[in-house]
């Protein structure tokens, strides 16, 4: 008997779906809590940081292997997955791509997240996907995928949680 194979991967963007850093400056969205992180990676002075300690729980309970996807690389397990409740997760290192621009505007990201998904189904939730992604990712994956773009002002939210899970579901 073979083991169980695994879920679908979850990518997960921080700043958009997890961090809603659009949003009024002035106002924290309800849910919200406040992190104050010094610089990290790109950063160059302290980030303001809005995350919902509720995204935790509902992102594990969604079925997917979840894997950072995102400018934090490695920093995500130190400063957000914690916050979130969320143990270490992998993370796909963009390494030389990190804000490539690419004359096709196939997101910088894209291409990676299909190499590391290597044929596995995936959901991959940004606020920066366009059709040309979408587009590439079609001509280049032959599992199911789903580019799920979230508002960079509100984050995530209950339709987007439920758009997951049906993906999830296989539908």
């Amino acid at each position: 008997m073979s083991a169980p194979s695994p879920g679908p991967l979850l990518y997960l963007d921080v700043d958009g779906p997890l961090n809603p850093y659009a949003a009024k400056p002035t106002r924290r969205p309800d849910g919200y809590t406040t992190l104050r992180v010094p610089p990290v990676g790109v950063a160059t002075r302290p980030l303001r940081v809005w995350l919902n300690p509720a995204h935790g729980p509902a992102l594990l309970g969604l079925g997917y292997e979840l894997c950072w996807a995102t400018t934090w690389m490695a920093e995500a397990n130190t400063w957000i997955g914690p916050v979130l409740g969320l143990p270490p997760l992998p993370y796909v290192d963009f390494g030389d791509v990190l804000f490539a621009h690419r004359p096709d505007l196939v997101h910088w990201k894209t291409q990676t997240l299909v190499d590391h998904a290597a044929g596995r189904p995936f959901a991959w939730v940004d606020d920066e996907q366009s059709a040309a992604d979408t587009a590439y990712v079609a001509a280049h994956h032959p599992a199911p995928a789903l580019l799920h773009h979230v508002d960079p002002r509100i984050g995530l939210r209950e339709p987007d949680f439920a758009a997951l899970a049906a993906f999830a579901d296989g539908g």
